[in-house]
């Protein structure tokens, strides 16, 4: 059960223990959205769209639909489980320029939803 808060809409900073988890492509070009905001504040490295990178977390969603961004969601989640030291903030992956709904996002966020230092956004938790 979801007993935490959950990501606020707008992130301008974090703790240091803390990762922004934002929607990315494979490529790593991180030109727009919450991708540029990880890329120019949080560390995401130009040029790698997926995984830990300073304090932000890619997952891509620019490369197919919902069933290929599933197993990148569920890398994500196991990486959190083995990083209970950090907290990630779950901005709405793939709600942007992806332009997938969070009715189709949501549901492969469903695992974390018990893993406590996972912050995910309201419309994510069903």
């Amino acid at each position: 059960m979801y007993n935490r808060a959950f990501t606020p809409e707008r992130i301008s900073q974090l703790k240091p223990n803390e990762i922004f988890v934002f929607g990315s492509n494979l490529a790593g070009a991180h030109g727009g959205g919450a991708a540029r905001l990880a890329y120019d504040r949080f560390g995401a490295v130009w040029g790698q769209g997926v995984g830990l990178q300073g304090q932000s977390y890619g997952i891509p969603t620019m490369h197919g639909g919902v069933d290929v961004i599933k197993p990148y969601v569920d890398e994500f989640i196991a990486f959190a489980k083995q990083h209970p030291e950090m907290k990630f903030f779950v901005t709405k992956i793939g709600c942007g320029i992806a332009g997938f709904t969070t009715e189709e996002m949501a549901p492969l966020f469903a695992d974390a939803v018990d893993v406590e230092n996972v912050i995910l956004p309201q419309e994510f938790v069903l």
